[in-house]
């Protein structure tokens, strides 16, 4: 049976899944219910120093659903606690005392001054707790203050800060980053260089949600205004998934340990973001959405599928994927694959052929003999899958690779070897180079 247990920077947990810094992890209440529920770790919401910060007393959230009002992406516009500090410090020895066996990692962020970073490091050190995370990611409210974001988007500050964290403490250090940056392997660099013992990734996206066309407002409305917030949830995986994979292939970054955050919803996405070299992931969305106990089909699925797979830890498929990524111009251009439609599946409902035909290479039917049918028309299929995309029954349609005969579309041989567009006779560079 698989052996899911973690060892991220040397904090042990039962599990690979750990809940993120948010609303969910403000309190001893949220986390003892998270533990209960069998999380492997937290991150505490964000600590400041000082007086508590204030919080909006109105809508805090906004939402894009599915039209089966499944949640795709999620909105926020909270801060971070607005718990007092001495508060949140006893409930983080309390709870790590008697969850010993559980990760209890604490978000911190503070101005900019390396007297408060020593400070509250010192403090938080009392409580025994696993580790810190440093919050250079939140995108409103507090990068306005520049703290969150505002520190994230300046590669100098991250290492600068980071280390002075170092300095001043013996915990490891993670480096949260801000996906609202051009590149990400220059923050992640930077935390590198200043010392982290890893980076954590992605925080939220900057986002305003929509609009309420009545009040003529961004929404979420707040006594008729709204603002820009954090954008989250299963939407912002694909961002996250390319963020992580860029830091895993980065010469200078990829040996850095990395937690993974954003739209983790179920035991594939965690696997997805291991195999492109995460060594844990964190969880917010998906347990705001369906509750705590969502992280037992988290287990169960990672476990089913390592057991399938032969893994017998979760080390044992980390950053498999990553070699298997290739820049656009080393993919195979003699690659041909063509769609196949399973008529006995197939309920005629023409949307391959439509899309096909007003987006796509028109290489789909829709009359055959006189007759409503859908086939591939191989002389003009591209091999693009949109048809396969937008068919609503699995497996109806496939992608089939070619590999006898001849392309009726090209007029080339379907066997021909590798090549990719860095020696393609097209391509003025692979000219200029000889």
């Amino acid at each position: 049976m698989a052996d899911l247990r973690s060892n991220f920077l040397g904090i042990k947990s039962p599990n690979p899944f750990w809940l993120a810094s948010a609303p969910p992890t403000d309190r001893e209440t949220n986390v003892v219910r998270a533990f209960k529920a069998g999380w492997g770790g937290v991150v505490w919401k964000t600590l400041g120093d000082g007086d508590p910060i204030v919080n909006v007393s109105g809508p805090r959230y906004g939402a894009i659903h599915s039209s089966d009002r499944r949640l795709i992406g999620l909105n926020n516009v909270e801060l971070i606690t607005d718990r007092p500090l001495e508060i949140n410090l006893q409930e983080i020895k309390k709870v790590k005392r008697e969850w010993s066996d559980r990760a209890v990692v604490v978000s911190l962020m503070v101005p900019c001054e390396e007297k408060n970073w020593a400070d509250i490091l010192k403090r938080v050190e009392e409580t025994e707790c696993d580790g810190v995370e440093l919050n250079f990611g939140c995108p409103h409210g507090m990068s306005e203050r520049g703290m969150g974001a505002a520190v994230g988007q300046v590669p100098d500050y991250i290492e600068m800060v980071t280390r002075w964290c170092k300095k001043h403490t013996r915990m490891p250090v993670i480096v949260k980053l801000t996906p609202n940056i051009t590149d990400i392997r220059f923050p992640a660099r930077a935390a590198h260089k200043g010392g982290a013992d890893a980076v954590s990734l992605i925080n939220t996206i900057t986002s305003i949600m929509t609009v309420d066309l009545d009040q003529m407002s961004p929404w979420p409305v707040i006594d008729g205004q709204g603002t820009h917030g954090g954008y989250c949830g299963p939407a912002v995986k694909p961002i996250a998934l390319n963020m992580v994979s860029q830091i895993g292939r980065d010469a200078e970054t990829r040996n850095l340990p990395i937690s993974a955050i954003g739209g983790v919803t179920t035991w594939k996405d965690a696997a997805d973001y291991i195999a492109m070299g995460a060594g844990n992931v964190q969880v917010c969305t998906a347990a705001m959405t369906y509750g705590f106990k969502i992280v037992e089909e988290m287990i169960s699925g990672l476990s089913n599928f390592m057991d399938e797979k032969g893994y017998q830890t979760i080390e044992d498929f980390r950053a498999l994927a990553l070699p298997k990524f290739a820049e656009w111009q080393h993919l195979n251009l003699n690659y041909v694959v063509k769609a196949s439609i399973d008529q006995d599946l197939c309920i005629s409902c023409g949307r391959c052929h439509q899309v096909c035909e007003d987006t796509s290479h028109q290489a789909i039917t829709n009359m055959v003999d006189g007759k409503r049918k859908f086939e591939v028309k191989d002389e003009e299929c591209v091999g693009c899958n949109l048809c396969a995309i937008v068919c609503p029954i699995q497996d109806c349609i496939t992608m089939v690779h070619q590999t006898k005969g001849t392309d009726p579309r090209t007029g080339f041989a379907y066997d021909r070897p590798y090549a990719n567009w860095t020696t393609h006779p097209n391509n003025p560079g692979a000219h200029s180079a000889e």
